[in-house]
């Protein structure tokens, strides 16, 4: 035990009920006891007061500062010893009482303390010892006899000294270590209630991000197919049903995506494809449907990581998408290339741009730079009105 333990009152009730039994039958001993020549009681009334003051001090134990410790500590000595002297005969049994200073020690101080007391206790019981022996007129037979016994009750003295050290030493260490549990277990759950909140946050943006750029994506698409076929309505019917079947594909894409979604998005975007063969597809889509010009380079290394193909995916996706809505381009460059460190993804069009100081909180846009920050990479965006849009990603492989 390096630091006591931290409390209020007594933390053990049952070592104080067992300290007013002993200081009880003390008092008891001093009143009723015959008188004794040799060992007479001079003040009982003060011997009696003693007890009950050093009593009631432990129902208010010193936890403030180490000079109430010491005031405290001195007080029950000096208690102990005005009781031993003017007690009579039955001052032998007040070295006893000197296991109590040293309890009370232990729930007080720390290890270098609780020795100090201990070896402050044993040469207390050393002089009230001295002070109670027996006159040199006794038989040599007699002499040596009470010194055996002397000796005796000096080696169990200090035996039950130690092992009343140990033992509150250990108790302390249970209840400090059981006090430690409690509190870890307390800060695990709200580490728990922190964690699952945490966790559904992520996952309702998850959630959210994968309605955005899946469902998002095929609504855009649809509507851009829906509008086509009104302006061919009345000049080129084959050709707006051409559009208008189209964009019942993209209907029924936008359902199964709804579906999805509301499973919580367990299948994967890529469905188990390569990324650069649905890259490939998403590019040969978008140009199908929009009529802008894809110029795809495409040169993966090595295969990507699994963890990073859905976030790459989506971010094309909704470049894709935001291409479609706002840009008004004719033309796309998009470029996935890897080598040993890192993945480059650089997706320009040359659309009428945007102001990036103004046009930059978007859910898209931040949709695809959190996918980025998620996987430790770099997301800049070069834009300016009139002058198209440059989106550069770069992922580091070893992260």
């Amino acid at each position: 035990m390096s630091r006591p333990i931290q409390f209020n009152n007594h933390p053990f009730r049952f070592l104080l009920y067992l300290e007013w039994v002993l200081l009880g039958l003390s008092a008891s001993v001093v009143i009723i006891s015959p008188p004794s020549t040799r060992f007479p009681v001079q003040f009982p009334e003060l011997t009696i007061i003693s007890l009950i003051i050093f009593g009631f001090m432990g129902l208010r134990l010193p936890t403030s500062n180490n000079v109430a410790k010491v005031i405290y500590t001195a007080l029950e000595v000096l208690l102990i010893l005005i009781a031993g002297y003017s007690g009579g005969k039955i001052a032998r049994l007040f070295p006893f009482f000197y296991l109590i200073l040293v309890t009370r020690s232990c729930l007080i101080f720390k290890l270098p303390g609780r020795l100090t007391i201990t070896l402050l206790s044993f040469i207390l019981f050393l002089f009230t010892l001295r002070e109670r022996l027996p006159p040199h007129r006794l038989p040599p037979a007699a002499q040596e006899r009470f010194r055996f016994f002397s000796f005796v009750f000096t080696v169990l003295f200090a035996l039950g000294l130690v092992f009343v050290l140990l033992l509150m030493n250990a108790v302390l260490s249970e209840r400090e270590s059981r006090d430690k549990l409690a509190s870890a277990n307390e800060k695990l759950r709200q580490y728990a209630l922190q964690i699952e909140n945490q966790a559904t946050l992520e996952e309702r943006n998850r959630i959210a991000r994968e309605i955005h750029d899946s469902l998002g994506h095929s609504l855009t698409a649809l509507n851009l197919q829906l509008e086509t076929a009104l302006k061919l309505s009345k000049s080129d019917i084959p050709r707006a049903m051409t559009f208008l079947a189209t964009a019942k594909e993209l209907g029924s894409k936008a359902l199964q995506d709804v579906r999805q979604s509301v499973s919580t998005m367990r299948t994967q975007a890529l469905q188990e494809k390569s990324l650069a063969n649905s890259v490939g597809i998403l590019a040969a889509d978008f140009q199908h449907s929009t009529g802008v010009l894809v110029n795809c380079q495409i040169d993966l290394k090595d295969p990507v990581p699994i963890e990073m193909n859905t976030p790459i995916y989506r971010i094309i996706q909704e470049s894709m998408t935001n291409i479609s809505k706002y840009a008004q381009a004719s033309t796309v460059n998009l470029e996935l290339i890897s080598d040993t460190d890192s993945i480059q993804l650089i997706i320009e069009d040359n659309g009428r741009g945007f102001n990036i100081e103004q046009n930059t909180t978007g859910f898209g846009l931040q949709s695809m730079r959190d996918r980025t920050l998620a996987l430790n990479g770099e997301f800049n965006i070069i834009s300016a009105r009139n002058a198209g849009c440059k989106i550069k990603v770069a992922i580091p492989l070893n992260r």
